[in-house]
């Protein structure tokens, strides 16, 4: 075979190999378009476009007086489409752009008109679909922002073009009244898992169901909205509608802070609750940070469980009481107020007076050798008896509340691993047990409460759209803790601890109350009790005769002092005392005839006849003829109650002499006179002699002493 046939053999194979090969690709090509085209498709568009959950608002939280306790607040982050405009409108964006640069400059204030243009006219040479403009933009500043120029919808020679506004909207969770019950609303942490108080608990009523949005990945990896509107809208949460009351709530903060600060102590916790219903009407909780700040940080009144020392004595006398051990009168030899016993010496704080003494006084005074003698003599052969009754009364169970965080508590049983000799005496006052403030309060609400043992109750309702969905009731732990001799018998008692025992010094003499002080040393790890801190407290209900609220105070290691009753019983009183002021209906129960003195009525200034009479008559005070005085026919000044009714005419100077500041401006400036104030107090002097006619608008000068 010639050289030239050798030749053309290997170009005609070349050739065909390339041929083949441009076949083979070819068909390849056909193959991805038309047999597998559609799974390719779909795996591109699984990459560049996404399915992404939209946030609902959250339902907020409301006190039971109807305040705002937390809510969610719309934030949105504004970006701009660019191409919303067509190319080929270029003339109508040049004409708007500069505008709208004006516009963004004025209203948020962080770049000048310059820049603003600067990088609008960019994004569209860049054909940017998706610049960020701004974020954490309110609701309302969004309501101006849609009608800046190329913003709004807009009609150009009867073509409508979108607005070029693209937001995304975020919820912000917000607490209106800052502080007050944070610990109780808590919060929801999805990503740590962390769920607290109602936040957590009802999260899924509060949070809504989410709804979808397609997003579409762009150049650069930027994510856009596929389509202007949600696909799923999402479905906002539904509102929680507590127990807590906003007044009180802020009552109970102030005095708790205030006396943590006297005291200066590490921390500390106040929860009032309704005695019949349940219903938990303040928690407060106060630790100190390392910058010597009381914050909320820790809810102390329902996760910390520790001795609760002497507010337990009242569990152990109602058990001998209804178990028919001893009664009220049941005298005990205390002696000296020491008492050894297992190589330990139980000690009273106080030498007593008297070695022989009555259970009654016994508790008090709050002896400790009295209480544990009482226990060890009537259940020493028998501690279960003892520890059985004590768990019919509620304690060693968690009270299942509505709110995560509930501290685990522990009443030992004789079968305990750590139960001794020494353990019946030592529970007797209040030790070797862990309780939460809580679950001690829930115990002093039942014996308020005629013996009914509720669960604490913090959320009353669930609504949707303004309608109930959902209502809470307390749960009913036991009908009937004790008899009704024994509850009778130890509310005496502690009615007595407020009229001759250790808190005498905050007894009110408006309303009754009962009550006990408490006093515990506190462990402090492997160091046990040598540290010397204590654990003060209180815990109690008014008014005594018919008992409305219930209420403990627990502060840890304080340093000005660390008995129970001048430590958290000022707590105690002045959170009763604001209550009691506030609540006309309770007031109402009471007469207030021990007011008068001497003889003398209760001064009242003068001014509205209507008024006065208003108040004298809630507050039972009948004794005065309000016609007669109206007539001038009753002398009153020698019942201490000068009397002028509100008389005015116009352009005629009033006497406002002798009135408050509210009544003498009301009158002057009824009678068409314009009135300057100087002092304090009531009116003692004014500058124009009363019953002249004088211009409308004339000034007045009142003096207050």
């Amino acid at each position: 075979m010639s050289i030239r046939n050798t030749i053309l053999i290997r170009v005609y194979f070349a050739f065909g190999l390339i041929v083949l090969l441009a076949f083979m690709v070819f068909g390849k090509m056909l193959k991805l378009q038309y047999v597998d085209g559609q799974h390719w498709k779909a795996l591109a568009d699984s990459l560049s476009i996404q399915e992404r959950e939209v946030e609902a608002a959250r339902g907020n939280i409301y006190s039971n007086d109807g305040s705002l306790l937390a809510t969610s607040v719309p934030e949105y982050e504004l970006r701009f489409d660019a191409m919303a405009i067509p190319e080929e409108e270029n003339e109508y964006f040049n004409l708007k752009v500069d505008s709208l640069a004006i516009k963004l400059a004025d209203f948020f204030k962080d770049k000048s008109s310059r820049q603003y243009l600067t990088l609008l006219k960019q994004a569209r040479n860049k054909k940017q679909r998706y610049l960020l403009i701004k974020r954490n933009v309110s609701h309302q500043d969004l309501k101006k922002v849609k009608q800046f120029p190329l913003f709004k919808s807009a009609r150009v020679e009867k073509e409508r073009f979108p607005s070029g506004l693209i937001t995304d909207r975020q919820n912000k969770r917000i607490l209106p009244f800052v502080n007050l019950a944070a610990r109780t609303i808590g919060y929801k942490n999805v990503k740590e898992n962390i769920h607290v108080g109602l936040e957590g608990a009802y999260g899924e009523y509060i949070d809504g169901k989410s709804g979808k949005r397609l997003m579409q990945r762009i150049a650069g990896g930027v994510w856009i909205p596929v389509n202007r509107d949600i696909e799923v809208a999402p479905v906002d949460g539904s509102d929680i509608i507590s127990t807590i009351d906003v007044n009180m709530q802020d009552m109970a903060q102030r005095a708790l802070e205030k006396q943590m600060i006297v005291s200066n102590a590490d921390e500390g916790c106040v929860v009032m609750m309704e005695v019949k219903t349940g219903e938990v009407r303040a928690v407060a909780n106060f630790m100190r940070d390392k910058d010597g700040v009381y914050r909320e940080k820790f809810n102390l009144a329902i996760a910390q469980s520790a001795d609760p020392g002497s507010t337990f004595k009242l569990a152990s006398y109602l058990a001998l009481i209804d178990d028919k051990k001893i009664d009220s009168s049941t005298t005990i030899n205390i002696g000296n107020g020491n008492w050894p016993i297992y190589k330990h010496t139980i000690r009273d704080s106080h030498a007593p007076k008297k070695s022989i003494v009555s259970a009654k006084r016994a508790f008090e005074e709050s002896s400790n050798v009295g209480v544990t003698k009482f226990v060890y003599q009537a259940y020493k052969d028998n501690p279960d008896q003892f520890t059985s009754k004590l768990h019919s009364f509620g304690f060693g169970k968690t009270l299942d509340l509505q709110i995560p965080g509930e501290g685990v508590p522990l009443v030992k049983t004789s079968k305990s691993k750590s139960w001794s000799g020494l353990s019946l005496v030592q529970m007797a006052y209040g030790y070797e047990m862990k309780i939460t403030p809580l679950q001690t309060l829930t115990f002093y609400n039942a014996v308020a409460n005629n013996g009914k043992l509720i669960a604490p109750l913090f959320v009353k309702e669930i609504r949707h759209l303004g309608n109930t969905i959902q209502s809470f009731q307390a749960k009913v732990i036991n009908e009937k803790i004790a008899s009704d001799h024994a509850l009778a018998e130890v509310r005496g008692m502690m009615e007595g601890v407020m009229t001759e025992g250790t808190g005498r010094s905050v007894a009110s003499p408006l309303y009754t109350s009962g009550g006990k002080t408490g006093t515990a040393q506190m462990a402090d790890g492997s160091r046990g009790y040598g540290a010397r801190r204590y654990q003060s407290s209180f815990a109690g209900y008014f008014p005594a005769e018919d008992p409305k609220y219930s209420i403990i105070v627990v502060i840890r290691n304080p340093r000005n002092g660390y008995y129970g009753g001048s430590v958290a019983g000022p707590v105690f009183k002045e959170l009763a005392d604001m209550v009691y002021a506030n609540d006309m209906e309770m007031q109402g129960k009471k007469s207030f005839k021990a007011v008068n003195v001497g003889g003398r009525m209760p001064l009242t200034l003068q001014g509205s006849r209507e008024a006065s009479k208003k108040v004298y008559d809630k507050l039972g005070i009948n004794t005065v003829n309000w016609d007669m005085v109206a007539r001038g026919e009753v002398d009153t000044s020698n019942r201490g109650v000068p009397f002028v009714d509100l008389k005015y005419k116009e352009g005629i100077v009033p006497n406002v002499v002798g009135m408050g500041l509210m009544d003498a401006l009301y009158v002057m400036e009824n009678a068409g006179f314009k009135t300057h104030v100087f002092g304090k107090g009531r009116v003692g002097a004014q500058s124009l002699t009363a019953g002249q006619k004088l211009p409308f608008g004339t000034a007045i000068n009142l003096e207050l002493k």
